[in-house]
């Protein structure tokens, strides 16, 4: 049994219009649901054995935000193959892991996102930002997931529905 996060990047900035889109930073609600979330994390005992993050700044800040607030005691991996990952790119990125990782955390964009955990777990989830899925893989090695067909959608997560 494999455990995978999916993590949709926190709000960003859209202040500074000369930005490339890859540049992009976290906007002042983006940097308070990061936290959030990685608290979530750490209060369910989620907090993963990996993280992979897309290379764009508001994804990597996010996974930072996430990892330091979860206590997650490793380094975040940037992988440039999830900045606006397809799903088979974030299924790529999962397949690559070890087999001592049990659970893992790919930190990365929409569509992408959604679309994964569509096509994975057969769940038609809205994935504002920062939202936050686990999805349960009964499978005994990351490179099994090609199959898609043992997902199960446990939970998702959306900063507003935490508020209050």
């Amino acid at each position: 049994m494999k455990t995978l996060l999916l993590l949709r990047h926190a709000k960003s900035s859209w202040s500074d219009g000369s930005l490339p889109d890859h540049e992009r930073p976290l906007n002042d609600r983006g940097r308070q649901a990061a936290p959030q979330m990685g608290r979530l994390l750490a209060a369910l005992r989620l907090t993963p054995d990996r993280i992979l993050s897309s290379t764009a700044v508001r994804a990597r800040d996010t996974a930072n935000l996430v990892a330091r607030s979860a206590g997650y005691p490793g380094e975040v991996e940037q992988r440039r193959e999830l900045y606006h990952a397809s799903p088979e790119a974030c299924l790529a990125a999962a397949c690559s892991l070890p087999e001592t990782c049990r659970s893992a955390m790919i930190v990365a964009h929409n569509p992408g996102l959604e679309e994964l955990v569509s096509q994975i777990a057969g769940a038609h989830e809205r994935f504002p930002t920062a939202a936050l899925a686990q999805v349960e893989l009964d499978i005994a090695s990351w490179t099994d997931l090609q199959g898609w067909s043992q997902a199960r959608l446990v939970n998702v997560w959306r900063p507003k529905e935490l508020d209050g």
